[in-house]
């Protein structure tokens, strides 16, 4: 089975494979499925830490992934820090660091995350919302890099090229930075704009 990756707006993704599927910070959500196994809230600003987004996609056995500031906001528990692996059912997901390097919005000290996702055999990489970090350097076999381009409180467009990560399997797919009303424009061409859904089958590593 391919992966399905489906942007849901800003920052909003739905993943789905074989293994369950995964959301990764959810909000303005047109409809609640509750078909999550596994929620990734990257931080506690509010166009990616939404309450009433997460009990739109969350069903009973939902497992809810994110910082210390943000599972409380989310009334969860089991927060987690840059640097961890977890893995539900059978879709793992390994947080790693998400900062501002001259900024203040996101600052290194909140640990606040991006997160690796291996669903089917998969690694997709969400960075959050981030500068170009060292990082960034130190992530290996992924497939699918979901990088935010938004130039004000995140990565440039020339940055992202910089922090897709070295991979030869690696497709950087810029996500939004600023609004939610705009869609996701591409380093190469802000008038090109990839997909609200796609599926990829990367061939089998050995």
């Amino acid at each position: 089975m391919a992966v399905e990756l489906k942007w849901l707006g800003h920052a909003s993704f739905r993943i789905a494979g074989a293994d369950g599927v995964a959301y990764i910070d959810p909000w303005k959500l047109a409809d609640a499925p509750h078909d999550a196994d596994v929620i990734v809230v990257s931080h506690s600003h509010f166009d990616h830490c939404s309450p009433d987004d997460v009990k739109k996609v969350s069903k009973a056995d939902t497992a809810v992934i994110a910082p210390a500031d943000t599972i409380a906001r989310l009334g969860a528990r089991n927060a987690v820090a840059p640097g961890e692996s977890v893995t539900i059912k059978d879709i793992t997901v390994e947080t790693v660091a998400a900062y501002n390097v001259n900024k203040a919005f996101h600052p290194r000290g909140n640990n606040w995350l991006g997160v690796v996702i291996t669903i089917d055999g998969k690694r997709i990489y969400y960075a959050g919302d981030t500068d170009l970090i060292p990082e960034m350097s130190d992530l290996a076999d992924i497939d699918l890099a979901l990088l935010p381009v938004g130039g004000t409180y995140t990565l440039n467009a020339a940055e992202a090229v910089n922090a897709a990560p070295p991979s030869a399997a690696s497709t950087p797919c810029p996500t939004i930075g600023a609004t939610s009303s705009a869609r996701p424009t591409t380093p190469a061409s802000s008038s090109r704009t990839p997909p609200a859904r796609a599926t990829f089958s990367p061939p089998a590593r050995r």
